[in-house]
């Protein structure tokens, strides 16, 4: 449990600064996970939702974490309605728990288990200009103090962790920095574009732990991407970053 507590400590580090940084609490949370696809965008809406221990293989302890937020099946039906008048096609699953994309980042960023979280599925296909379009249209969550959390990883390809992966990593990375650091319009068409960028398909064989970005870009269209964590040795050696969009809590430009 300690090396993996050193091994996850930076990233630990950075979601426990997130409530610091949002300097507010959110009403709830909306959480877009690279775990759960369906085929159509489909919003989880159980009031309790239990969990879902969507792996293999790992300690029996794993197998026993209870994350207990509620749910909110108002905020789901919210959700279903703005997809839905955004010419999208969107389901409600009254059943669904959370997964270890939701539970394993909130945790950290709210131990107390506090805040109403909803999740969002991706949609099959992972297109990314439709996931664009679907953050597009949850954009107005922001202003009524919901939490557009995506969950995923910048390098996602379990065939080649470690140093080997170092240098390819570091080559997607650093053109994931520029691409969302870009303004607003030049970052959309550059993350349209992602799999000709260096190293794209090493990083990402398959691209569902980078679609949840995009549904983040989508609902922060306007907004500055910063990145708020960083590490080029994450699980022996990766290059891993994530962003937050929109100035933070006490900056000018807040």
């Amino acid at each position: 449990m300690t090396e993996a507590r050193g091994a996850y400590a930076g990233l630990a580090a950075a979601l426990a600064d997130m409530p610091r940084q949002i300097g507010r609490t959110p009403d709830a949370i909306l959480m877009v996970s690279a775990h759960w696809e369906e085929p159509v965008f489909t919003v989880m809406g159980n009031p309790m939702p239990p969990m879902v221990y969507d792996y293999g293989g790992f300690p029996e302890h794993t197998y026993h974490v209870h994350y207990e937020a509620p749910g909110s099946p108002a905020l789901a039906r919210r959700v279903q309605g703005l997809i839905e008048a955004a010419g999208l096609p969107a389901a409600f699953d009254a059943e669904r728990g959370f997964d270890h994309g939701m539970f394993s980042p909130m945790a950290v960023m709210y131990p107390k288990a506090e805040v109403p979280t909803v999740q969002l599925s991706l949609r099959r296909g992972l297109d990314p200009a439709e996931h664009i379009a679907l953050g597009r249209a949850l954009a107005p969550l922001r202003e009524e103090n919901v939490l557009i959390v995506g969950s995923g990883l910048s390098y996602h390809n379990l065939r080649q962790f470690g140093p080997q992966a170092r240098e390819v990593s570091k080559a997607f990375d650093d053109w994931l920095s520029d691409a969302v650091d870009a303004p607003p319009a030049q970052r959309v068409q550059r993350l349209l574009a992602w799999s000709q960028a260096p190293a794209a398909r090493i990083a990402h064989p398959r691209e569902e732990h980078l679609i949840p970005l995009m549904v983040a870009v989508g609902a922060a269209d306007e907004e500055q991407g910063v990145r708020v964590y960083h590490e080029d040795a994450f699980m022996g050696g990766i290059s891993v970053s994530s962003y937050r969009f929109g100035a933070a809590a006490g900056d000018a430009a807040a």
